[in-house]
């Protein structure tokens, strides 16, 4: 079997177009790599490009996709509703077929290296890559964001796995790390008191108590001038889309006010919902794409054996 492996990085660029399809180019032009979709959120200032091929090949187009956001996006005049640290956010790997876990998270190690010695940016490894359980989160690597973080990068406890403990003048930090696949879902709800989103992602969250595999921010989002949970499930055995729809929807009604709707950003593995639940969820802006993402990678074997 092939090895395969997806890559969804996160960029914190959502408002220009042409830099976000510069970042894109770097990948799209990179062999053995299958580009599967990209999403741009202009309210929370991010951008995240989904993509697979074999492991050297998505290792090469993630750090020069990498490489080209630290010349486009200076984080010093960045401003966002998401919590970030650096141009290039986050990098996970995502074993997808013929390949195990700890494999990725050898990639990803060499990937962090690679980024930290060649282009100066300090990086950081989460989830299964971290060195220590207190980087495991990503929450918690991003605590205080980027403009905390140049405040306390020299500190022990916030110092990079790699790279020198100074951030980048433009491209401040990156994460780097080897997770399972994820689901990243946002409900909307009918007010625009943003207290209401981030209480109800208070009693969801796994981290508080809430649902398990869920993790779970309050958003105030302007375009729709609504207030938004905004969650990642991280083990669809546990908790899918459905389950979390309803139980933000059980909490909103305990807040007196109605979901307005959901949204799926990215792609969803096959079998994480079903062709009746897309009516139920109220999806805003759904793509049944989103939910071809076997018959996507199916495409890349196919190229591959070509």
């Amino acid at each position: 079997m092939a090895q395969l492996v997806e890559c969804v990085p996160n960029f914190s660029e959502g408002r220009n177009h042409d830099v976000v399809e510069k970042i894109a180019r770097e990948i799209m032009e990179s062999r053995g790599v299958v580009f599967l979709g990209s999403e741009m959120d202009a309210d929370h200032n991010r951008s995240v490009l989904s993509f697979a091929g074999t492991p050297e090949e998505v290792v090469q187009a993630a750090f020069r996709a990498c490489r080209r956001a630290s010349q486009l996006i200076d984080m010093n005049s960045h401003s966002g509703e998401h919590p970030r640290i650096g141009a290039t956010d986050v990098i996970p790997l995502i074993p997808l077929s013929g390949i195990e876990m700890d494999e990725c998270v050898k990639l990803s190690k060499e990937l962090a290296r690679k980024i930290a010695e060649e282009l100066n940016i300090p990086t950081y490894l989460y989830e299964k890559s971290a060195t220590r359980p207190e980087r495991r989160s990503l929450s918690d690597l991003r605590k205080g964001e980027y403009e905390g973080l140049k405040e306390t990068i020299h500190t022990e406890e916030r110092k990079p796995d790699y790279g020198k403990a100074e951030m980048h003048p433009t491209a401040g930090a990156t994460v780097v790390g080897a997770r399972p696949l994820l689901v990243a879902y946002n409900v909307y709800l009918s007010t625009e008191d943003v207290a209401v989103a981030k209480r109800i992602a208070g009693r969801v969250r796994e981290r508080d108590g809430g649902m398990p595999g869920v993790k779970a921010l309050g958003f105030y989002i302007e375009k729709r001038r609504m207030a938004q949970v905004s969650m990642n499930l991280t083990d669809l055995s546990k908790t899918g889309p459905v389950a979390a729809f309803d139980r933000v929807t059980e909490e909103a009604r305990r807040e007196g006010v109605n979901v307005a709707g959901s949204e799926v950003v990215g792609l969803l593995p096959v079998g994480a919902i079903s062709e009746a639940a897309v009516q139920r969820l109220k999806l805003i802006d759904f793509d049944r794409s989103q939910i071809m993402e076997g018959k996507l990678l199916d495409m890349l074997l196919s190229r591959m054996v070509e």
